[in-house]
């Protein structure tokens, strides 16, 4: 190469056959290719239905199957958001099985409620989903915004939705941030709702509200603190404790041992948010050392890099992960 010579920067050329999709697979103003190229670090130039990738060899490899994913989702009438192409950014990290298709695209990782169809947005999504499946009991565990409810509730309202169960158990612990429920205003479920109020979110997101209104009644949903668990058997049931990290020991294996015939049970929590006091032992972290290893019980760990709320949530997250470790260290 002589002296003022440059050298062409390497692309990927991807062509799309039908361009009614493309405003979707773009998005406005061609939000969602720039959205990729700052995930990716790569420049993504749409010409017609034609899209060229330029960058290393492994941006535009990953640039070309997140965007092969997006297409595959909009062409299955499947409308995608930032989240979307976030999620398929990450996908594209994750080494495909033989003639298989990304898990964000794949019908067999997707999860079918009432409002929406919920795909994964990671690989470790994915393996909870399959997990989910998989088991009667699964304990998902990670720091907040991976996913972990959310999916939950999600594939409790699909399988109510299926008839395959009949009814969802939500529950969680009554403690948070060191108040108590005698210093809240109101009469007992008063006193509650502030705590459960997250499940009442997810089972929104998945359900209209006439459908969760009537199931509440009917007692085919049952949204309750954890304490109201203890003398039940729970059959033909999907069963979700939630901020399993600030159940006592004791609650824990009363939690646990309410799985009757027929149902699922999923366990989330974050090992390192515990909101007990200091000398009691999370019930979560005392499960998941006896338990582990224990056939037909799935773990899914999650980490920062799952997490899919605002971006600034997973730099916040390894941030204080890094100060633990130096703590630790």
């Amino acid at each position: 190469m002589t002296k003022g010579e440059m050298s062409e920067p390497r692309e990927t050329v991807r062509v799309f056959d039908d361009n009614r999709l493309l405003p979707l697979l773009f998005g406005e103003h061609h939000r969602h290719l720039s959205e990729l190229e700052n995930a990716l670090g790569v420049s993504i130039l749409a010409h017609g239905n034609e899209v060229k990738i330029r960058g290393s060899e492994d941006g535009r490899l990953r640039a070309a199957k997140a965007l092969d994913a997006l297409y595959d989702r909009v062409r299955q009438g499947h409308e995608i958001d930032a989240g979307d192409v976030t999620g398929a950014a990450r996908l594209s990290r994750a080494p495909a099985k033989a003639d298989s298709a990304s898990p964000s695209v794949d019908p067999a990782y997707h999860i079918r409620t009432w409002r929406k169809t919920v795909a994964p947005r990671t690989p470790h999504q994915a393996k909870y989903i399959e997990a989910m499946r998989s088991h009667e009991l699964v304990f998902g565990l990670g720091p907040a915004g991976t996913g972990k409810t959310y999916l939950a509730v999600a594939l409790a309202v699909s399988m109510l939705y299926q008839n395959q169960i009949e009814r969802i158990v939500l529950s969680r612990p009554a403690v948070e941030a060191g108040e108590r429920l005698g210093f809240l205003p109101g009469d007992l479920r008063e006193k509650i709702d502030p705590y459960l109020q997250p499940l009442y979110d997810a089972l929104h997101d998945m359900m209209p509200a006439e459908q969760v209104r009537r199931r509440l009644d009917i007692g085919e949903i049952e949204v309750a603190p954890l304490a109201f668990m203890r003398g039940r058997t729970l059959s033909n049931s999907f069963v979700i404790l939630d901020e399993a990290q600030n159940a006592s020991p004791m609650q824990m294996k009363m939690f646990l041992t309410r799985l009757g015939l027929n149902s699922r049970m999923v366990v989330t929590g974050d090992p390192s948010q515990v909101d007990l006091p200091p000398a009691m032992t999370s019930g979560l972290s005392e499960a998941s050392s006896i338990l582990h290893g224990v056939p037909g019980i799935g773990f899914i760990k999650f980490d920062e890099s799952d997490v899919v709320r605002h971006s600034l949530v997973a730099k916040i997250v390894k941030a204080y992960n890094e100060r633990d470790k130096r703590k630790g260290s």
